[in-house]
């Protein structure tokens, strides 16, 4: 489905941040998520890349990637959690427990990025899950991640609601 107004406006990051351009499943019952993440020459550090055809090609950040991982989390949170920004809610990365590149994501088709949740825990205030991450860009496997990251209601902190600890 293409990207909800409310749902651009709710997050954290600009529409430049977001990476993001479509969002293809959302599995509530199973915790998954897919979306869609263009991959052009102007995404940010891929148009400062000095690019040399053999040493150094033009390829998509492994940073970016990393950040995509948060706002495919941000996605889970928003449509299968209902974790608003504007109700208070913000998300952390945690850790880095695996993060593997398995081949260049060249600028052109898009990401597919998919993000599934194997461990949630949740208190009034606060919500800790632990991802489990693949992006393919058409059919090669380019990237996979696990992490975990905390979701906060600021409202509810502010209220002198107990936050859940890690």
């Amino acid at each position: 489905m293409p990207l909800d107004p409310e749902f651009v406006a709710d997050c954290p990051y600009g529409p430049g941040g977001l990476l993001i351009d479509d969002i293809l499943t959302i599995d509530a019952e199973n915790h998954f998520v897919r979306a869609s993440m263009p991959t052009h020459d102007d995404l940010p550090l891929t148009r400062e890349q000095r690019v040399h055809p053999v040493r150094h090609p033009r390829h998509v950040s492994g940073g970016l990637m990393v950040h995509a991982t948060g706002m495919l989390g941000f996605v889970h949170a928003y449509y299968v959690l209902g974790l608003k920004h504007k109700d208070g809610w913000i998300g952390y990365g945690g850790r880095i427990y695996d993060a593997k590149f398995k081949a260049l994501a060249r600028p052109g088709a898009p990401l597919i990025l998919e993000g599934k949740v194997t461990q949630i825990r949740k208190s009034e205030s606060s919500v800790f899950a632990r991802y489990e991450f693949e992006f393919f860009q058409n059919e090669t496997l380019v990237y996979t991640g696990e992490q975990s990251a905390m979701w906060i209601n600021t409202v509810a902190k502010s209220a002198g609601l107990e936050l859940l600890d890690t």
